[in-house]
């Protein structure tokens, strides 16, 4: 009997529409005549998944009694029983109630397919084994409930069942996934659109891995060994000129025509010298290959179209893009140039495009390093070649010739070979090439023949003269082209100094951009910055770029002094003399450079200080009137008690005392605000952190506001907080009580908490008029008060405080929009441990449930259920913990979301 085969339904996120699209596939199987069941299904209340069990099949489950309550869990004898050919089996990660035949619904799955039955099942991204770290890293959720991933990697069709985060969180908004009493608690948590966004990234990238796999196992079975390349990455060569700019956005055309193509532009300079391009202009580059979402990449390298290929090869490239050669027609005759070079070494898996631009034809703009005076090994050899080897060659070539050209021709012959090794290797070769060439013309080719004498004096002046002239012409064309050079570098050198001074200009204040700028343009391995305090304090980094920089100026290869107590150190190679002087600009920039960013240190901190300045005069102007007016109020009922003229009744002194009391609330609340905000500025707050529960501090906050103000959600199952209770609880009371001030009469404000990863989150939501976007970050600093508040309604230091103690104990305080009109505050603490040991029932999905030691809360009862707002469904285990507490006597904590009913159905998740 063949095994059967396992097809899965992936969803990208709960919610999707995984079950659905199972029993779709289901419905249309049993139209076409096959013999199609219904293993284990759960709709969890949905109306349109329900109704898609109708016409189908289901095979009986097998009901099991754990802890004093009874589950239900597909029943996998009597599928076997039945022996159908296809069987429906939905919660592929799901964990079975102790007690059934198999620990995990998947190891069900395989006892059907060993038996010949095929099986259509549904599986989250977030429950692949694999990805568990990822994921909780994402959502801050840890996911319990999990199936290893080749499990799911040896279904025979995997289909991904996708959706965009704007449509799935409307689907949410329109219940369709949870009760609309949950919605919003689901919308603010784990249904975010960058969690969603991002979970379908890994949907994608998974199926995609998968899709690659399939794809070389059909390459194995039909014997392909050439390279099939599915995804496109780009290299563009630049050069320096202003063609690259063209390239770059060329290349970028082609990437975004075929998905998750990438594109790399390489420049590549040689070892030797100043790089041949501008530094303004590479730097321009740079930053126009990062804005279209590429990298740039500096290489070193003295054979261009090698050292390209070798990049392209090293990156797994598919094309290679170069633009048409700058070079004039003659220079054609020194070599084929890089773009045919590499066209014509780059291989069959190699693509390389030639770009046309503005610049063809028009020289090859500012000489390589080659340029220079130093012409380099190989320009040399081949100047010696042409000047030595060339003219023996051409003396063969007269010699056996019937017809004699004459002396005069001859010569010029020869005087040809003598200009061309000027042009090649320069004065040495040339002057060697005019030598020799005058004796092979007195010993072949000047009577008498094979003898060093000549018997025509007219002949001995024309050898003289030629030597002569050969001579001279070499000279006039070697100093031609060293100051042909000499021009080139100087205009190198004054680009780059103009870099420097527009850069001074502008303010830039980049140290690490500079160094990386010195290491490009003189082709370093690293720079460095030193600095010491004295003559003899050690060296220090200022700043560094490149591998291993050197710790002293001794230590590189390169340093250049700045002052007494400052140097540029470089390493990689020696800089010849003449490359000092930009070095020595470089270096007083860099030095520039530092001191700016220590000038803008000390600007934010006079900065800081001038807004302390600031709030001492608020402060001044709030003692002046918001302090004032409770003390008003209170001498005027205290002057009223006191008045002998005037009997008051009862009712009238206690309404009076009253409103003593009032102003005494409002008058220390006030100081006390302004106490804090003082400690804050002068960063004398000193949390004293210790681990304690939030239900100890949170209701301890909410004494200042009215009793039916506030609905209070804090669930026993969170684990404890690291805090400073004090600090807690006055940052809760200030946000609290901001949130009622502007709530409307009969909308409490909700005060609920929950665990996301390694972080608890306290909200406080309302449904008063909201913030802008553009004032959230306002209304957090000192002496803001939102809209049209009234004076004496407080001095504006309520939310600037609770910021300040939120951060001061590693925390933070955030506003957000709540779904439907309102403000959310949202302050996130410190957990104070996360692992626990595993308790005696079956593992819970990580929802967000709290990490109580063994699944059980910190009262002693079983841990339930409960978990964060809009954390994603519980599974299974979640209701058998709801079980045990009511087995035990104990109460579980709700579901936020309303996934699901737990005394009616143990899997409350969306399919």
């Amino acid at each position: 009997m063949g095994r059967g085969r396992l097809r899965i339904y992936l969803g990208a996120a709960p919610g999707v529409g995984k079950t659905y699209a199972m029993l779709s596939e289901g419905h249309r199987r049993v139209e076409r005549g096959g013999d199609c069941v219904v293993g284990f299904v759960e709709h969890h209340g949905r109306a349109r998944t329900e109704v898609m069990l109708h016409g189908l099949e289901q095979v009986p489950r097998q009901e099991l009694a754990y802890r004093g309550a009874s589950f239900t869990e597909m029943d996998v004898d009597a599928v076997l029983a039945r022996r159908p050919a296809v069987a429906l089996v939905d919660e592929l990660a799901h964990t079975n109630v102790p007690g059934s035949r198999n620990a995990k619904r998947w190891q069900d799955v395989e006892e059907l397919l060993r038996a010949g039955i095929d099986v259509v099942s549904t599986v989250n991204i977030q429950h692949l084994e694999s990805l568990g770290d990822v994921v909780e890293s994402i959502t801050g959720v840890r996911q319990r409930e999990t199936v290893p991933d080749e499990v799911v990697r040896r279904a025979d069709q995997i289909e991904l069942v996708d959706m965009s985060p704007q449509a799935l969180r409307r689907r949410m908004a329109h219940g369709n996934i949870y009760r609309p009493d949950k919605v919003d608690a689901a919308l603010s948590n784990y249904f975010r659109p960058g969690n969603l966004t991002a979970l379908r990234e890994l949907a994608l990238l998974w199926v995609a891995d998968r899709v690659d796999d399939y794809l070389q196992e059909y390459r194995g079975e039909h014997g392909i060994r050439s390279t099939w390349q599915a995804r496109e990455r780009i290299v563009v060569g630049l050069t320096g000129g202003p063609e690259g700019r063209t390239l770059i956005r060329r290349a970028s055309r082609m990437a975004a025509k075929a998905s998750g193509s990438e594109v790399l532009a390489v420049y590549i300079a040689r070892s030797d010298g100043l790089t041949s391009a501008s530094p303004k202009e590479l730097a321009v580059q740079r930053t126009l290959v990062e804005d279209l979402g590429g990298t740039f990449h500096h290489v070193i390298g003295d054979n261009i179209p090698e050292s390209l290929l070798e990049f392209a090869r090293g990156v797994n490239a598919t094309q290679v893009v170069l633009g048409s050669s700058r070079r004039k027609a003659w220079q054609y005759v020194l070599g084929p140039g890089v773009g045919a070079t590499v066209a014509r070494d780059s291989g069959p898996d190699l693509d390389v495009h030639i770009v046309t631009h503005e610049e063809v034809a028009k020289g090859r703009g500012l000489p390589g390093p080659r340029s220079t005076t130093r012409l380099g090994r190989p320009r040399i050899v081949a100047g010696w070649l042409v000047g030595v080897v060339l003219p023996a060659l051409l003396c063969v070539l007269l010699t056996h010739i019937t017809a004699n050209p004459g002396l005069a021709n001859e010569m010029l012959l020869f005087l040809a070979l003598t200009v061309a090794a000027a042009l090649v290797g320069g004065l040495w070769p040339a002057l060697a090439s005019a030598a020799f060439g005058s004796l092979l013309l007195n010993y072949y080719f000047a009577p008498p023949l094979h003898r060093f004498t000549v018997s025509d004096p007219r002949n001995i002046m024309a050898i003289a003269v030629f030597f002569g002239v050969a001579v001279s012409v070499a000279s006039v064309v070697d100093l031609a082209a060293r100051r042909t050079h000499q021009a080139a570098r100087l205009r190198a050198e004054s680009e780059i100094l103009s870099f420097l001074a527009g850069s001074v200009l502008r303010g830039e204040t980049a140290l690490d951009a500079l160094l990386e700028r010195v290491r490009e343009t003189f082709a370093m391995e690293s720079v460095a910055l030193l600095e010491r305090a004295g003559d003899v304090e050690p060296w220090t980094r200022a700043g560094s770029v490149g591998p291993s920089p050197a710790a002293r100026p001794e230590d590189a290869d390169v340093d250049m002094p700045i002052g007494d107590h400052m140097a540029l150190a470089l390493s990689g190679r020696v800089l010849p003399a003449e490359d000092r002087r930009v070095l020595g600009a470089f270096a007083a920039q860099a030095a520039v450079v530092l001191d700016r960013q220590r000038l803008v240190g000390e600007a934010e901190e006079a900065r800081r200080l001038a807004e302390g300045n600031r709030i001492r005069t608020a402060l001044l102007a709030a003692v002046s009137h918001d302090l004032r007016t409770p003390l008003a109020s209170i001498k005027a009922s205290v002057s009223s008690l006191r008045s002998d003229d005037v009997e008051w009744s009862e009712e009238d002194r206690a309404e009076l005392l009253e409103g003593i009391e009032d102003g005494a609330d409002r008058l220390d609340h006030l100081v006390g605000n302004l106490l804090d905000m003082s400690r804050l500025q002068t960063g004398t707050v000193t949390p004293l952190i210790r681990e304690i529960d939030l239900d100890e501090v949170v209701p301890m906050a909410l004494g200042g506001v009215p009793e039916d103000s506030v609905l209070l959600d804090v669930p026993e199952s969170l684990p404890m907080v690291a805090v400073d209770p004090g600090l807690l609880e006055r940052s809760v009371a200030n946000v609290v009580e901001n949130a009622v001030k502007y709530s409307p009469r009969g909308q409490p404000v909700l005060v609920a908490a929950s665990f996301l990863g390694d972080r608890v989150e306290v909200r406080v939501v309302d449904r008063g008029p909201g913030v802008p976007d553009a004032a959230k970050d306002r209304i957090f600093a000192p002496f803001q008060r939102y809209g049209d508040a009234p004076r004496g309604a407080g001095v504006g230091l309520g939310l600037a405080v609770a910021r300040g103690f939120a951060e001061a104990m590693d925390g933070t305080l955030t506003a957000e929009d709540t779904p439907g009109g309102g403000l959310t505050m949202v302050l996130t603490l410190r957990a104070a441990g996360r692992d626990a040991p595993a308790g005696d029932g079956p593992p819970r999905e990580a929802a967000g449930t709290g990490p109580g030691p063994g699944g059980v809360d910190r009262g002693g009862g079983p841990q339930g259920a409960a978990r964060p707002p809009g954390g994603p469904p519980p599974d299974r285990d979640a209701a058998v913990g709801a079980a045990s507490a009511a087995g035990t006597g104990q109460t579980a904590a709700p579901d936020p979301t309303g996934a699901g009913d737990h005394s009616e159905r143990q899997k409350a998740g969306p399919q």
